[in-house]
């Protein structure tokens, strides 16, 4: 997909990824076109601080403006750490093509790009489980590609309405329509147990 971006003639300041897309050869593409990146890795990922002794990210101090490592079988990155709930860590490397560049990475460039990057995320969630992208039953090209234009589009609308601050956040208006079913499905089974009519 990237490279046909690229064909397009886009050029992107930064590509980013979770930690799925982070494969050697992945990286290694995106070096390889010229991008630069932000991209979450497994917190077993072999990384060195000399290029020599190599260890699991997660036994590294990591300072709050990142470290630079070399990153095992692709060269110098810059690594960050967040934390989540439950005290969990996530890990994340960025990637430029010069030295100094990767150097001056600071902690609110990198939270920048990660506000971003967790901004598609969010997309994707909202997507798949609100407008139920890949939930269809259908066979035909036509009919998926008017499936996905549906999803992308219904979408756009929630968005537009959380935008007018018509609702609060893209999954109100599912919560209140399963709200109302339930609440009509008990009230009427409830009359009919009282032999009550509605």
């Amino acid at each position: 997909m990237i490279a046909e971006v690229l064909v397009w003639g886009l050029s992107p300041k930064t590509v980013t990824t979770d930690s799925w897309y982070s494969s050697q050869k992945n990286l290694k593409f995106f070096k390889d076109k010229g991008l630069e990146f932000l991209t979450g890795i497994a917190k077993n990922r072999s990384c060195s601080i000399d290029g020599k002794h190599f260890t699991q990210v997660q036994n590294l101090e990591i300072p709050a403006d990142g470290l630079i490592v070399y990153l095992k079988n692709f060269g110098r990155v810059k690594v960050f750490r967040r934390s989540f709930k439950n005290e969990t860590f996530r890990y994340y490397i960025m990637y430029t093509s010069t030295k100094d560049k990767l150097n001056s990475i600071s902690r609110a460039e990198f939270k920048e790009v990660h506000s971003i990057h967790w901004g598609i995320e969010c997309y994707h969630r909202a997507i798949k489980q609100v407008c139920s992208i890949g939930r269809f039953m259908v066979r035909t090209t036509d009919a998926i590609n008017t499936h996905f234009f549906s999803a992308i589009r219904a979408f756009t609308q929630l968005e537009l309405m959380r935008a007018k601050e018509l609702v609060e956040n893209w999954y109100e208006i599912q919560r209140n329509l399963s709200l109302k079913v339930a609440r009509d499905f008990i009230l009427e089974h409830l009359s009919q147990k009282l032999g009550l009519t509605a």
